[in-house]
């Protein structure tokens, strides 16, 4: 009986997860109510409050959700890097084309600077994407593309870089048209950063 309940809890708080984020990209946080969520899932108050003593950690495990969705994409999209620097490239531009991604849009960008504060924020910043940024970064120095000296100004340059390129993006009234020449700006910034990619240039 307890394995079963244990399926049953997870499948109730995956669920209540599933629904909140499509009514937190669709409408916000801010007008995302808990009674709202309680409607479209067809949950007790009692269970979701057993999962998440609030609307703020529903959120947070919405976010965890999106953010290892998006983390499994830019993995994927690098997956062929011919090296840690083609790597870095290809995972920041993945990252800036997300930022059409409705969910990512206003989940991510819009609305989690807001309900966790700036600096919390940052901080999973820094605990995710900022040290493989210093890993490539450290790759590129090891091969003389960038000072050794600079890996560390540079890595947190990039990661402010690509969030602020997808904040503008996810900001926009037209992000497909906004990402267009974003997306060739912090190209070309990376290129001048570490290199143009090989084979850039060549018929």
């Amino acid at each position: 009986m307890s394995n079963k309940n244990a399926e049953r809890g997870a499948a109730t708080r995956a669920h209540l997860i599933d629904v909140a984020t499509r009514l937190f990209a669709e409408h916000g946080y801010e007008s995302t109510s808990i009674g709202a969520v309680l409607t479209e899932s067809a949950a007790s108050r009692g269970s979701l409050y057993h999962h998440f003593p609030g609307k703020d950690a529903l959120f947070f495990a919405v976010l965890e959700n999106v953010g290892g969705r998006v983390e499994t994409q830019i993995r994927q999209a690098a997956s062929d890097a011919a090296d840690p620097v083609d790597w870095l490239r290809s995972c920041c531009l993945t990252w800036i084309r997300l930022a059409c991604d409705q969910e990512v849009r206003q989940i991510m960008l819009t609305d989690a600077p807001a309900v966790l504060g700036w600096q919390r924020w940052r901080e999973l910043d820094e605990q995710g994407p900022l040290g493989l940024i210093r890993a490539s970064l450290t790759h590129a120095a090891e091969t003389g593309r960038i000072k050794p000296g600079h890996v560390d100004a540079f890595a947190h340059s990039v990661m402010a870089a690509a969030n602020e390129v997808a904040m503008m993006i996810a900001r926009s009234d037209d992000p497909a048209a906004t990402l267009s020449a974003e997306e060739s700006a912090f190209a070309e910034f990376l290129d001048r950063l570490l290199g143009a990619p090989a084979g850039a240039g060549q018929a």
